[in-house]
């Protein structure tokens, strides 16, 4: 663990449990004269180098939460744990957001990284939750499998977003404002690599930051186009959170703004014929019958808020669901399109470019189309505290 710290010879550190948060708190020079033998009641001592963190009461932050934007806001602390010699250590809450490693680490040379992305709520009865991080900590898990890298254990990462949600309460915007506290989890190879081969040494980090609403004003309609990039091959990685995924997609996104688009459709690699998503949310159809559609394919990220809005269509709103494999050609035939994700939930498409030829949504470019919109209204309703969630959606985080 001691690359987590600035070393200071021979300074030993505070571990203090609060509740169920261990804190890395201050020096044991500094702790009253009977804390200094108090282990039995909650201190543990360590060896590691300069302390972090202050255990502190957090004071309400007097945010601008109508615009404060959807973009990173340094919180007070993050979560750490660090895997070496086969084996994660217990993990710990700081205040510093500086991530050190070597020049030569894994992640650096070899893109071995991968992530996950989650919000925290304050509800309408004034609770906040989260929304079925048990599913993000099983992605991720996938993930790690996929890129030979070690499992954080699903309980543990469960425990790790609790606690980081609590310890930064005061950042989660107030229920009505639209906005919200993103939680990024996410992990790396760490140790120095030099040959192309997994690392030995990982770092497992959560953080959090409030974002803004999504839209501003209201759901809009986008506009997107078909894009002459492929996102993922066929037996690849495009079926995992990996951040080499992202990077490939930055330049087809950028292009795609350039020419005046929102967003990338991206057909299969193999025959260029199926949809498959766009470069960081799925695709969801209504056809006129009021079916819900939605891609399936191996190389194409299961999204949990895809999984949920098709459960909520189905048994909230007595829709019927397909997951199937969905031909280009027959997208001109649908009357709404929409792309979901955590970030904006949906977000409806007004009209497709294929290459000059126009694919334009009965829905239209001024709102979202119906149904989506009652799907909509549905899951956020869920996730906001004001329709009766499924069975185990809903953590709720004790404060």
């Amino acid at each position: 663990m001691k690359h987590m710290y600035r070393e200071i010879e021979n300074q030993p550190l505070i571990f203090r449990t609060v509740g169920s948060i261990m804190f890395i708190n201050q020096s044991i020079t500094n702790l009253p004269a009977d804390d200094k033998t108090a282990n039995a009641s909650g201190y543990r001592i360590g060896v590691h180098g300069k302390p972090e963190m202050e255990d502190k009461t957090m004071e309400k932050k007097n945010l601008d939460w109508a615009n404060i934007g959807f973009s990173y806001v340094t919180t007070d602390y993050r979560y750490v744990s660090n895997y070496k010699d086969g084996a994660w250590d217990e993990g710990v809450l700081t205040a510093d957001d500086k991530v050190v490693i070597s020049e030569c680490a894994g992640v650096l040379q070899y893109a071995q990284t991968c992530f996950e992305g989650l919000k925290a709520y304050r509800t309408k009865d004034g609770k906040v939750v989260c929304f079925r991080p048990d599913l993000n900590a099983s992605r991720m898990a996938d993930s790690c499998k996929r890129l030979e890298m070690p499992v954080y254990p699903e309980d543990k990462w469960v425990e790790a977003i609790e606690k980081v949600v609590k310890a930064n309460i005061d950042y989660v915007p107030p229920y009505g404002s639209g906005a919200t506290l993103y939680i990024r989890p996410y992990m790396f190879g760490s140790n120095p690599v030099i040959g192309v081969k997994p690392a030995n040494e990982y770092q497992f980090r959560v953080f959090v930051t409030p974002v803004g609403p999504y839209f501003k004003g209201g759901v809009k309609p986008i506009t997107i186009r078909v894009s002459d990039f492929d996102r993922a091959a066929p037996h690849g990685t495009g079926h995992i959170k990996a951040g080499l995924n992202y990077a490939m997609s930055l330049h087809a996104i950028v292009d795609a703004h350039n020419q005046g688009f929102d967003e990338n459709m991206y057909l299969d690699a193999a025959t260029r014929t199926k949809v498959e998503e766009t470069g960081g949310a799925n695709f969801i159809f209504v056809t006129k019958d009021n079916k819900i559609v939605t891609p399936k394919s191996n190389s194409i990220l299961p999204s949990i808020t895809r999984r949920s809005l098709m459960y909520v269509a189905k048994e909230y709103l007595g829709l019927e669901v397909e997951e199937r494999e969905v031909y280009f050609d027959e997208v001109k035939d649908f009357t709404e399109c929409g792309l979901c994700g955590t970030a904006a939930v949906i977000s409806p498409v007004g009209k497709i470019n294929d290459h000059g030829k126009e694919i334009c949504f009965p829905s239209g470019m001024d709102e979202i189309g119906p149904v989506l919109k009652k799907l909509y209204e549905t899951l956020t309703g869920i996730q906001m505290g004001t329709i009766k969630a499924p069975e185990g959606w809903i953590k709720v985080i004790e404060e």
